[in-house]
């Protein structure tokens, strides 16, 4: 082997384990929560103009009973609560499906003396009729309107940052293939809307935005991906690990891997 060989199977070495040690940091990573800190110089999302924790906290400093929906770990309720004060609500709780979310949230919540109420997704929601004037919920999975709308008072409010259709689906259609339109366009804000009006409830404002989202390297795309479950599901390493190394490897020579969000600000009432 002469110098020029010995120095390219040197290159090829270094870019490899560099590779694998992207993989093994991003599969690594705890998953609980909705805290995305870890991703700080790893990628980037822009925020929706209207800035949903503050007005959030607005909305709490307003409210006497207040329900949070698929809270996460509790983060965006904290900080929102944090802002409202003295003016918090009297009463207020969580609901969240997730196991690990359940513990990381009542240990967050808990001092502020909140209850977390495990409750999958897809359950009724295990609440009184009329019991709250604001329900509140950020990137719920599914919205059931019934049930929000059975929960809260006459005059009450439903406030909420929702996912939009085709969000990161750049990231998406990469792993997956083209996607059918019934895909797609789930959770179009056109169709929330009609299935809030179909469950009794106002819609009295949404808004839209399209939001640009960069991965920055590999590891990134790892963590977004066993992090955010449903995007593609039954992610992992090994099962992906070609398309993992040639986006890397795009990644590398071109930049960051470019794609877009979708949210939607709703707010509806209970006549």
């Amino acid at each position: 082997m002469d110098d020029k060989d010995r120095a390219t199977g040197d290159a090829g070495d270094h870019a490899d384990s560099a590779f694998e040690a992207l993989l093994a940091e991003g599969a690594a990573v705890p998953t609980e929560g909705w805290d995305f800190s870890w991703f700080e110089g790893r990628a980037t999302e822009e925020r929706p103009s209207w800035g949903y924790a503050m007005s959030l906290a607005g909305r709490l400093a307003g409210a006497s009973a207040a329900l949070d929906v698929q809270t996460g770990g509790g983060e965006v309720l904290d900080f929102a609560l944090g802002r409202a004060a003295p003016k918090a609500p009297v009463l207020t709780v969580a609901t969240e499906g997730w196991p690990a979310n359940v513990a990381k949230a009542t240990a967050l919540l808990s001092p502020r003396g909140i209850a977390v109420v495990a409750s999958p997704e897809d359950a009724p929601l295990p609440f009184a009729d009329a019991a709250f004037d604001l329900v509140v919920s950020r990137h719920p999975v599914r919205p059931l309107w019934d049930e929000i709308a059975r929960v809260l008072r006459p005059g009450g409010t439903y406030f909420a940052q929702h996912v939009g259709p085709r969000s990161v689906f750049e990231l998406v259609e990469y792993f997956l293939g083209p996607q059918p339109e019934g895909v797609s366009s789930a959770r179009h804000p056109e169709r929330e809307r009609a299935g809030a009006e179909e469950a009794g409830l106002e819609v009295v404002g949404l808004r839209t935005e399209r939001l640009r989202v960069e991965f920055h390297d590999i590891a990134a795309v790892v963590h977004f991906l066993r992090k955010v479950v449903w995007m593609v599901p039954g992610f992992t390493v090994e099962a992906y690990r070609p398309q993992l190394r040639a986006l890397h490897e795009q990644i590398e020579a071109g930049g960051p891997f470019v794609a877009h969000s979708t949210r939607h600000l709703f707010e509806a009432r209970r006549p």
